[in-house]
């Protein structure tokens, strides 16, 4: 499995943690960035992973930055892109489940180290349920095809 990750430098040192955590699992990954704790704006690392994703070159996406909230919002503005922000475990299983996320992201200020192993564990091992679920992706789908340019 391929797997696209990118953060600002709120996210940097824990992306550099998970990087290596997932290339142990035996995933293949892709750094898109950023490369220091020097600041950064997280749109230019959200965007590189969003389109990896959407463009199918990646399977799924991983962002960090100091709270998940700015560089989900970035990526989820590339169509085809379903960033979810998540703070659990929970959060990370019903995403793929019912919302067939593609991206995941978090903050390395809002959650632990450990939570943060879990939350992508759990998001790349979960699968998408279809059935009901197939029909409200279908919706955000149309939703981003009413605005597309």
């Amino acid at each position: 499995m391929k797997i696209a990750i990118g953060c600002d430098h709120g996210g940097y040192a824990y992306k550099t943690k998970l990087v290596s955590h997932l290339e142990a699992e035996g995933y293949e990954v892709k750094d898109f960035g950023c490369y220091s704790e020097e600041s950064c704006d997280y749109p230019d690392y959200a965007l590189p992973v969003a389109e990896a994703v959407k463009d199918g070159a990646f399977d799924f996406g991983i962002l960090i930055c100091s709270t998940g909230i700015g560089i989900s919002i970035a990526a989820n503005k590339v169509p085809g892109v379903r960033c979810a922000h998540c703070h659990d475990v929970v959060s990370a299983k019903l995403t793929r489940n019912h919302n067939n996320a593609n991206i995941v992201a978090f903050g390395a200020k809002i959650i632990s180290e450990e939570l943060m192993y879990g939350i992508v564990d759990t998001f790349l091992t979960s699968g998408f349920d279809g059935g009901r679920h197939e029909r409200r992706v279908g919706k955000i789908t149309a939703i981003e095809q009413k605005y597309a340019k």
